[in-house]
């Protein structure tokens, strides 16, 4: 059985952006999305036109990695160093608005549901594509790559 622990995340990441963005109709970026930073602590917007797919994705593999979390821990991880000129930089917690709407957009679709006083976690339908998408990259990879397959 392939995980998604046997496959490398960017790789996962970008065909989980595909498949969501083809096939799961209720996940779309809303209209103020094409205006706002990731973050306090970046200069500037997103210049990949299919990022609000891309963070979904990612936002959902991470859920099924810690296995529950909250908004507040994703903030945290999706969050950066903010420069403040001269002075030391500090950390800033990512756009909690963004994550939010992923999460919501996510859960209409039936991929995650809220353990109440915990946070989030994936559904088993949410798994199950998971798990599928890294059986199929991993196939991919072995045919590309033989000496994968010993593993």
């Amino acid at each position: 059985m392939t995980t998604i622990y046997d496959v490398p995340a960017q790789l996962l990441i970008d065909r989980l952006a595909i498949e969501l963005k083809e096939k799961h109709e209720k996940i779309k970026p809303l209209l103020w999305t094409m205006f706002v930073k990731t973050g306090s602590f970046k200069e500037r917007a997103p210049t990949n036109p299919d990022w609000w797919f891309t963070r979904t994705a990612s936002l959902l593999r991470k859920i099924a990695l810690k296995k529950c979390i909250g908004v507040e821990r994703l903030r945290g991880i999706y969050g950066g160093r903010k420069g403040k000129g001269t002075k030391p930089e500090h950390a800033a917690r990512g756009s909690g608005s963004i994550l939010r709407h992923s999460l919501q957009q996510l859960e209409e679709q039936g991929l995650v549901e809220i353990v109440k006083g915990k946070g989030r976690k994936v559904t088993p339908e949410g798994q199950s594509l998971l798990d599928r998408l890294a059986h199929e990259i991993k196939m991919k990879l072995q045919k590309e790559i033989p000496e994968l397959s010993k593993y």
